[in-house]
């Protein structure tokens, strides 16, 4: 199966798909979405394949596809996967279909529309595959393209505004990373990630920067850590860290309801990716040097996007600082995981459990995060634009299944045991209490609030007297249940069973570790 180039059929389809769809024109703009879904879905079926054919009892990359681009430069066309880059891949090939199924209300440049969120997901997709910093960054930089003028062309009243801050800040963060990798393609004549942590291992990045570089007035020290920011800016701004995350709430709320869905269940994940596959193997030593600055950077992430989202009387905002508190989880575990082994008991076990944790968290993020945004357009869509916190009231006595699986959702991001939220902040907490004790008791504060402000949103919305302006509202239909029960029965599945991801993602998650002994 591995000498079959899945991984380029898998980011051809929706290329391909796109331009098609791009190609029906106006007037046969009613095929655009039946096409686009037809690509989505058999990009899905590949994904599928993938998975079904990983070998998950090691940690190599898997799929390998290797091809000279441009030699003198280092540049070649190398694509693969282990079980980090397999979960992102899955996780695009579900979320994507979901967000196309639930863009029935699009009625202006439809094919432009479609083809861009299938343009999305082939930069997603060559994101998490690619192995050649070169090949890795033109995905990087095409996925942002199509996410802003689907903001720009059909978000909400403040869409342009939203759009550029969301397109400058993670343009300013792609050059400061940018700059810095080209400082170490000077220093190793290499765009390859495996062989930059390799030679990482091996040597010493900062007398190699130094003696090529020349820029005698910095310490080989000062220049490392010059270089390492640059990228950890970078990828903080895509996940993002605060305080870099101001243009996320207004991206995030503007946004059409499925391009919402994709920005919170995938995009988020590229900056998180990229500290795992990038920030992690290549510069250990310097966010070891930073570590205590970084971990109340987490701390800060976590404990103050849930106080902001407990502020929030609009329900889009709220979701969106919610997806910061959870992806700060994920930077809990990272960085935990970094500290060094001395005075803490199996050190390696709990390692291992905080970063299963954070890939399980990244996942299971994506597809809660998504399908709440999604019954959040349902009934956005139903109350005419409104969406504020206070504008409902006793849904659940006129739309009970909406209120059920919507539900089931809400209990999933804040993390009740039995559904998939619960395990992969379980393992964070559990990992990084034994490493960084300090970090993880401020952190649980973030549960505390989170739970308050889900809970909030529950009463507030679909409990107490029925607000008689909602008297009629329609329940969901046979379509919206189809697209909302596969979602709800993952997290199900997730929550009984978290095998289906670990046992994928753990051989990966030990490789990582053994990369990051001094």
């Amino acid at each position: 199966m591995n000498g079959f180039p899945w991984i380029t059929v898998l980011t051809l389809t929706p290329l391909v798909g796109g331009m098609v769809v791009l190609g029906l024109g106006e007037r046969r703009q009613r095929w655009a979405r039946p096409v686009a879904l037809g690509a989505s879905l058999t990009a899905l079926l590949v994904a599928g394949v993938m998975w079904s054919t990983f070998d998950p009892g090691t940690a190599a990359v898997q799929w390998v596809e290797r091809y000279p681009w441009v030699p003198t430069l280092a540049v070649e066309y190398f694509v693969g996967v282990d079980g980090l880059g397999l979960l992102m891949v899955a996780l695009t090939a579900l979320i994507v279909p979901m967000a196309l199924l639930a863009s029935g209300q699009v009625r202006e440049r439809v094919p432009l529309y479609f083809a861009l969120l299938l343009f999305l997901q082939a930069g997603l997709f060559g994101t998490f595959t690619a192995l050649n910093f070169f090949h890795w960054f033109l995905f990087w930089e095409l996925s942002l393209v199509p996410a802003f003028f689907l903001i720009k062309f059909w978000g909400g009243p403040q869409r342009g505004s939203a759009a550029t801050q969301f397109f400058i800040y993670t343009m300013v963060g792609s050059v400061a990373m940018l700059l810095s990798f080209l400082a170490l393609f000077l220093a190793t004549g290499k765009f390859d990630f495996l062989e930059w942590a390799e030679l990482r291992r091996a040597g010493d990045w900062g007398a190699a920067l130094s003696a090529r570089l020349g820029w005698s007035s910095l310490s080989p020290e000062a220049l490392s850590g010059l270089v390492f920011l640059g990228v950890f800016l970078g990828l903080a701004v895509k996940v993002p860290v605060m305080p870099l995350h101001t243009w996320l709430p207004a991206t995030y709320a503007e946004a059409p309801t499925p391009v919402t869905m994709v920005l919170t269940g995938l995009m988020s994940k590229m900056g998180v990716y990229g500290f795992l596959r990038l920030l992690v193997p290549l510069f250990p030593e310097q966010l070891r040097c930073w570590l205590i600055p970084l971990l109340w950077l987490a701390v800060l992430t976590i404990v103050a996007s849930a106080a902001a989202a407990f502020a929030q009387r609009d329900l889009k905002r709220m979701l969106a600082y919610s997806s910061i508190n959870h992806l700060g989880y994920c930077l809990l575990g990272i960085f935990a995981a970094l500290r060094l082994s001395e005075g803490v008991l199996r050190p390696e076990l709990e390692r291992a459990a905080a970063l299963n944790g954070v890939y399980l968290q990244m996942f299971n993020h994506g597809l809660t995060a998504a399908t709440l945004f999604c019954c959040l357009g349902f009934l956005e869509q139903r109350a005419g634009g409104l969406r504020g916190l206070e504008d409902f009231g006793g849904l659940r006595k006129v739309a009970p299944v909406f209120c059920g699986l919507m539900g089931i959702a809400v209990f999933a991001s804040l993390g009740l045991p039995g559904l998939n939220g619960f395990v992969g902040e379980f393992l964070v907490f559990k990992g990084a209490f034994a490493l960084v004790p300090w970090a993880t008791a401020l952190a649980a504060l973030g549960l505390l609030i989170t739970a308050v402000f889900l809970l909030t949103l529950l009463q507030k919305v679909f409990h107490g007297p029925l607000n008689p302006k909602w008297a009629r509202l329609p329940d969901l239909d046979a379509a919206e249940r189809l697209l909302l029960l596969p979602a709800v029965a993952l997290m199900f599945a997730l929550g009984i069973n978290p095998q289906l991801v670990i046992r994928m993602t753990n051989e990966t998650v030990l490789g990582l570790i053994r990369q990051l002994e001094p």
